[in-house]
């Protein structure tokens, strides 16, 4: 079967192979009507251009990096899933790069990442992108990037990036269970190589002190962003004399730990012991009942910052008035399920 190419492309529209580039690169150069014909003619021959080959024909790359070290999977997929779809709306392709945010040479590894695969762009997630001495090797390297972090506001610091309001979102939720009367409430860490991880603690401190609550000690302890340390973390919480009545995991799957945890001591859920996560990923409704959590919008965090960097290096390729210029903030929402209730007491 015959492969359309750009050549049957500009056959079709009765115009010059450049011309038909310039009208599928979106450039300014072209009128209307001539821009028409050849997008019509597209169509009719469902033509799709092998952005492998452009990248290798041109000066200019078609194809961005998504680099990211997290544990969670659900982080990971909706992450790709909304940068894919920048991608696809802009004829753009993607490259996953999973990797070791420790590393030493990790600064290294990702701009030989974006040279060696002739990237035009990088989206680093978490933490990469709040590590600021690798930010600023890469730009020093001339490596166009954008970053996703957590952060109450912009950061105005010169690079682009999409922030999230974690500590605003910790603080809804820690207040809900204080409202709900919970006055002993376990907060359980993700990893801390994440700011995401310390918004979420300010968040749960503030709430508290608001409140008028002392700060326990014994009911915050360590972890990393895994069902596992949930787990851990919820059976060292539940084996207290004087146990909490609520638990605040920084994550769904950090809650989920906890829950399973709960479940096999025999402590039920929320009757005896009221369990809140973070995000609203699967794990949050894999639970029964579900848990109280943060809908965190990783998908069109993802996308968004997809745009934002394809906008910088090829503006007229995302549609007019996207606004995708400037850094903009996502804050989670609280979403009440049946893992939270009254305590005990005052049931």
């Amino acid at each position: 079967m015959h492969k359309t190419t750009i050549k049957d492309v500009a056959k079709r529209s009765r115009v010059s192979l450049k011309t038909v580039s310039r009208v599928i690169n979106n450039e300014p150069s072209v009128r209307e009507k001539t821009r028409k014909r050849v997008l019509d003619a597209v169509a009719e021959l469902n033509y799709h251009p092998d952005i492998s080959a452009r990248n290798l024909r041109s000066a200019k790359s078609y194809a961005i990096g998504l680099a990211y070290d997290n544990p969670n999977p659900y982080y990971i997929i909706s992450m790709q899933s909304g940068v894919l779809s920048a991608c696809r709306e802009t004829g753009f392709g993607l490259q996953i790069h999973p990797c070791d945010a420790a590393s030493p040479a990790i600064a290294e590894e990702l701009r030989d990442l974006a040279r060696r695969s002739r990237l035009a762009g990088l989206i680093l997630a978490p933490p990469m992108s709040e590590r600021t001495e690798l930010i600023q090797f890469l730009s020093k390297n001339n490596i166009h990037f954008v970053r996703v972090i957590s952060a109450a506001e912009d950061p105005r610091d010169g690079f682009a990036c999409v922030y999230v309001d974690d500590r605003d979102a910790a603080y809804a939720i820690t207040e809900h269970l204080i409202q709900l009367g919970h006055q002993r409430i376990g907060f359980l860490w993700g990893g801390r190589a994440h700011l995401s991880s310390f918004e979420r603690y300010k968040g749960y401190q503030l709430a508290l002190e608001h409140y008028g609550i002392s700060a326990d000690e014994s009911l915050v302890l360590p972890g990393d962003y895994s069902f596992d340390d949930g787990f851990r973390g919820g059976r060292k919480l539940l084996s207290l004399e004087r146990r909490p009545t609520a638990i605040f995991g920084s994550n769904d799957e950090i809650a989920a730990g906890a829950f399973a945890a709960a479940k096999s001591v025999g402590i039920d859920v929320p009757n005896d012991v009221s369990i809140a996560g973070f995000e609203d990923s699967a794990f949050s409704k894999q639970c029964w009942p579900a848990l109280t959590t943060a809908k965190q919008q990783t998908e069109e965090i993802a996308r968004y910052a997809a745009m934002r960097l394809i906008s910088d290096l090829k503006p007229n390729t995302v549609e007019r008035g996207a606004h995708v210029a400037e850094n903009k903030g996502f804050s989670p929402q609280l979403i009440v399920r049946g893992s939270t209730a009254r305590p005990p007491q005052s049931n």
